[in-house]
């Protein structure tokens, strides 16, 4: 179907992509049953450090310790999109897909400009396979409204947000997308994949398919990786970029040394006279947190999450970002230091309620992928393949349980990948294998 009203205010992404994509504020109201928490107020990142502590004990359950009472959270909010169409459509009735990304990510996850956007999601699904996309900042991330880190920002009220912009594309009032859409399904990765399923759990009949990436049931491993990212308040790991220390400032503050905040050359030749190699000057400004302090040091880099609560945390470093997303040899190096300046945090209620959806989605009818990598570390240990139960293929698989009208489910684990599906080399044959999925399902664009 031939969208008219659209092409005026749509830009290519990409230098060679052939997709009409627009960037779209959407204002939404929320609903949701809230834990009511008692957490202290963080002051600094030994408070970080000792929720990190508490959270994965084996003492207990934390949240539950923690929890109080449950609380209606209601509220105004604007949630940042992107909605991609063909440049060319030849159907009538289109799918749209809703892709929600999971904690450290925004909604770029989903196109990265990365290498000219060869890592690209959407430039799979809707420039090979026709359908349209709806990439979404969550409620709190990115370009959507910020919130309380504790008592709003929780599973259940990002899942709210998703509902709406859900009901938005069915009815047809999304702003600037004046098309109904009959055809709607969702994909999620991580947190992302795990507010997609509490979608299809709480309101069965909002999404026509399931695919669920980065996913499993298992939450065994839960715990060493929130030990592994070492958690720190995200204004203080990158403070130009999540704090409020502004690059007029940091310019300032280095034009005093006779350099540029931007170009930081004459910095490695001074250390460089007490025998610090530049090559070690590289290795700490990329796998440490000294490179994150400096992230958004240059002005492309400059954020739009300033001045955050510190209820707000993000992972220590590269290495952390590497143990918990990615496998070694199979992807880029460089990819590495661009997601770890780039990252985004994520927050003490998401971390309280990461395992707040019910055991399963007794209703869904609609066909079910997971797709997990098979070195996956936060949800299947680092492989999705060791069940202990030759009855079992994989840890992924065991979800199927969870979805007993689903009229199709399939786990496929993607080899040679870790959690960050999109992240790794062979990223576009999982991007195909979803697609070739939810077309043999029916739910292509028509």
């Amino acid at each position: 179907m031939q969208f008219p009203f659209l092409l005026a205010p749509f830009v290519l992404a990409g230098s060679i992509a052939a997709k009409q994509c627009l960037n779209i504020t959407v204002p939404v109201s929320i609903s949701a049953r809230n834990g009511v928490f008692n957490i202290p107020t963080l002051q600094g990142n030994s408070d970080a450090t000792t929720f990190a502590q508490n959270l994965t004990s084996i003492r207990g359950n934390f949240t539950q310790e923690a929890l109080l009472d449950y609380a209606t959270v209601t509220g105004e909010y604007n949630i940042s999109v992107k909605f991609c169409k063909p440049d060319v459509e030849n159907g009538t009735n289109p799918t749209v897909q809703v892709l929600t990304h999971g904690l450290g990510f925004d909604k770029t996850y989903w196109d990265l400009p990365f290498n000219n956007y060869n890592y690209s999601y959407i430039d799979v699904a809707v420039d090979h396979y026709g359908f349209c996309t709806l990439s979404i900042d969550r409620l709190g991330e990115g370009n959507s409204s910020k919130a309380d880190p504790l008592s709003v920002l929780q599973a259940p009220a990002e899942m709210s947000a998703l509902y709406e912009l859900t009901m938005m594309l069915r009815n047809g009032t999304l702003p600037d997308v004046p098309q109904a859409f009959s055809k709607v399904v969702h994909v999620g990765h991580s947190f992302g994949a795990g507010l997609s399923y509490l979608l299809a759990a709480m309101y069965p009949t909002a999404s026509d398919g399931l695919i669920l990436t980065g996913f499993s049931q298992n939450g065994s491993f839960l715990a060493p990786t929130v030990a592994s990212w070492d958690s720190k308040l995200a204004r203080l790991n990158q403070p130009l970029r999540f704090g409020n220390i502004s690059y007029a400032a940091l310019s300032e503050a280095f034009s005093t040394l006779g350099v540029s905040a931007s170009n930081l050359t004459k910095i490695s030749d001074g250390l460089a006279k007490f025998n610090i190699t530049i090559g070690e000057i590289q290795q700490a400004l990329q796998t440490t947190d000294l490179g994150d302090l400096l992230a958004g040091s240059h002005p492309s880099q400059l954020p739009h999450m300033a001045d955050l609560p510190t209820g707000y945390l993000t992972w220590v470093d590269a290495g952390s970002n590497q143990y918990a997303f990615l496998l070694p040899k199979y992807y880029d190096p460089s990819i590495l230091q661009f997601a770890e300046s780039s990252k985004f945090p994520y927050t003490l209620g998401e971390l309280l309620t990461i395992g707040s959806a019910p055991k399963m989605a007794p209703m869904f009818k609609g066909p079910v992928q997971i797709l997990t990598g098979r070195q996956d570390a936060i949800y299947c240990g680092g492989d999705c393949l060791a069940t202990g139960d030759p009855a079992l293929a994989s840890i992924p698989a065991k979800s199927k349980m969870a979805f007993p009208l689903a009229r199709t489910f399939e786990a496929y684990i993607q080899p040679d990948t870790a959690h960050a599906i999109n992240l790794h080399y062979n990223s576009t044959a999982a991007f195909n294998v979803i697609q070739r999925f939810l077309t043999r399902e029916g739910l292509g664009s028509s």
